[in-house]
Order: C-alpha cells, then sequence, then structure tokens
C-alpha cells in the first residue's frame, strides 16, 4: 500500500519578507516625498551656469543668477510634478535676445552622449531669423522666463503636424518655440529619445516649415519638417502656459 505524502508551499524566508516590506516602505516613501520646485529651478540654473551661457550673454555668473533670480518663485508656484524622462513642470527658458539660437543649440548633448547638437543645413543663411514667435503666444520675458509644464508630445508621433497642433489648441495648451525647445533638452536630455522626437510649433517662418528637434549621428538636430507631413518619430512638443517674473 503506497502512501501519499502532501507537498506543502514552500513559504518566503523571513528575511525574504523583511527585505520585500523595507522595499515596499522604501518606494511608499519616495512616492510621498514632495516635489522640490525650488532645488530644481536651481539645477537648471547651475546646468546653464555651468555649460557658459552667462559669458555668451555678456554676463557675469553673479549677473546672470541675479537675471534669473525674480523666476524662482514662480517656479516654486508652478511646482507640479516631478521631472519625467518626457516632462518638466517648469523650464527657465534663455531667448535669442540675450544668447544666439546658434550658440545655444551646440550646447544641447543627447543622453549619455557628448557629441554636441546643431543647427541643419537646410536652414538657409538668415533662415532662423525668420523664423519668429506666432502671433498668438505671447513671451513674458525679454531675455528670461518659465515655461510651465512641459511635454514632449509623444502622443502625437505619427499624426498629421497641422492635426496634432489643433488638438493641442483645443486643449489650451501651447506649443514651443525654438528657444524652449533648446531649454528642454538642454535641462533634460533625456527628453530627446529614440522615435520620441518632437515639433516646435510656436516659431514659424510663414510657410509650411514646422521647426523640430530630433536625433541624427548621436547628435541633437535642430531642423523642420512640412506641418501636413507625419512621422513616426516626431511628436509635437506642447506646454501649460508661460510665467515671468
Amino acid at each position: 500500500m503506497t502512501s501519499t505524502q502532501t507537498r506543502t508551499k514552500p513559504q518566503p524566508r523571513p528575511e525574504t519578507q523583511s527585505e520585500a516590506q523595507s522595499e515596499a516602505q522604501s518606494e511608499a516613501q519616495s512616492e510621498a516625498q514632495p516635489f522640490d520646485a525650488a532645488a530644481e529651478f536651481d539645477r537648471q540654473v547651475g546646468t546653464l551656469t555651468a555649460l557658459g551661457y552667462p559669458g555668451l550673454a555678456g554676463l557675469s555668473d553673479d549677473a546672470f543668477a541675479a537675471l534669473v533670480a525674480p523666476l524662482r518663485k514662480a517656479a516654486v508656484a508652478h511646482g507640479g510634478a516631478a521631472p519625467a524622462e518626457g516632462r518638466l513642470p517648469f523650464l527657465l527658458v534663455v531667448t535669442r535676445a540675450l544668447v544666439p539660437i546658434e550658440e545655444t543649440m551646440p550646447l544641447t548633448t543627447l543622453e549619455g552622449k557628448k557629441k554636441p547638437g546643431f543647427v541643419d543645413h537646410s536652414y538657409e543663411p538668415g533662415a532662423l531669423e525668420r523664423f519668429v514667435t506666432v502671433e498668438d503666444v505671447e513671451i513674458p520675458g525679454e531675455k528670461v522666463y518659465l515655461l510651465v509644464d512641459v511635454d514632449r508630445g509623444e502622443e502625437f508621433c505619427g499624426a498629421i503636424p497641422n492635426d496634432a497642433m489643433a488638438a493641442i489648441a483645443a486643449r489650451g495648451r501651447t506649443l514651443l518655440t525654438i528657444e524652449e525647445g533648446i531649454a528642454f533638452v538642454t535641462q533634460q536630455p533625456a527628453a530627446l529619445a529614440k522615435n520620441k522626437c518632437f515639433s516646435l510649433g510656436a516659431s514659424r517662418s510663414g510657410d509650411r516649415r514646422l521647426p523640430a528637434l530630433w536625433r541624427s549621428d548621436n547628435k541633437p538636430k535642430l531642423g523642420w519638417c512640412w506641418t501636413g507631413n507625419p512621422h513616426t518619430w516626431l511628436g509635437v512638443a506642447s506646454a501649460g502656459g508661460r510665467a515671468g517674473a
């Protein structure tokens, strides 16, 4: 006569249970920790300073810090959610009136890469000057200001840009200028991810060209596409608004 033994399911070791509980508690604490908007603002100022923006603007580091300091209060007020790969709660923007696009674009890099960004040769001489802010977008600062609730718009990858821009407008959001797109990649290189690049619809030259940032030879590239041509790897970036000092 054969006896049958009942197999019991092995239980986790006590230390394994303890480790799991500790990890869960750590994650909960991390999620509960509030986003420090002031620290993020200081990080962005530090990034620009380290890249040499003050010198390009003809300012000392202290003078540059004094110029942007009044925006710190607005940054804290618009704190929002913590930064993510394709989003930032706010973005410190330096306009071309302070530092030209031709000088800021080479200061961008892709995440984990060192090659400098560049302006594509498809912009004929003098073309960048003609890509100006569209009439329905109000810039709150001549030299520096904040862009709020920034999103790279990957949901619009593969969509016709004209349709995507209309959908963004219907949500009450704003498109990004060239300077704002450069600022985004400068502060968040991971935002310009493979197959998740983005157009910048708030800078136009009066024709069907739409500025865009994408990856080329392991470098950020400022180029342009046609407003009626969709690309699976190109979305349309947007923001919740802008704020001055």
